[in-house]
């Protein structure tokens, strides 16, 4: 299956059982951007458990998950097989990169000044 990412979005990486999506890698340099927050949506057969090292679980499923920062996660997705989660991650980062997906609730610790920035980025016009 070919993999076409959504505006604004890159492929970063494709193996048999792990596909990663980065958003704007091209602003998200350590500049205006810390590049430790690079938004990734990866898509993996099975999850991996919260322990070290690259145990998984639930190897017969697929996983769609976004990544705002290492430890800020929006909850995966499940889905059968490999071509239903690449499909469930396009439409994951293209509702994302139009400004859909609420990443204020992601966070515990509210960050205004990089929420109003990645805003801008993603179009969304906050008006609270």
């Amino acid at each position: 299956m070919h993999i076409d990412p959504p505006s604004g979005w890159r492929l970063w990486n494709e193996e048999s059982e792990r596909i990663i999506l980065a958003y704007r890698p091209d602003v998200f340099d350590g500049g205006s951007f810390p590049a430790a927050c690079l938004p990734t949506v990866y898509v993996t057969r099975g999850r991996r458990t919260r322990r070290p090292g690259n145990q998984r679980t639930e190897t017969n499923t697929w996983f769609v998950t976004l990544f705002l920062e290492p430890d800020v996660e929006h909850d995966a997705e499940r889905f059968d097989t490999r071509s239903e989660a690449i499909e469930g991650a396009i439409e994951l980062a293209d509702r994302f990169g139009a400004g859909e997906i609420d990443y204020r609730g992601l966070y515990q610790i509210p960050r205004p000044a990089y929420f109003d920035a990645l805003d801008e980025l993603t179009g969304i016009d906050d008006e609270s």
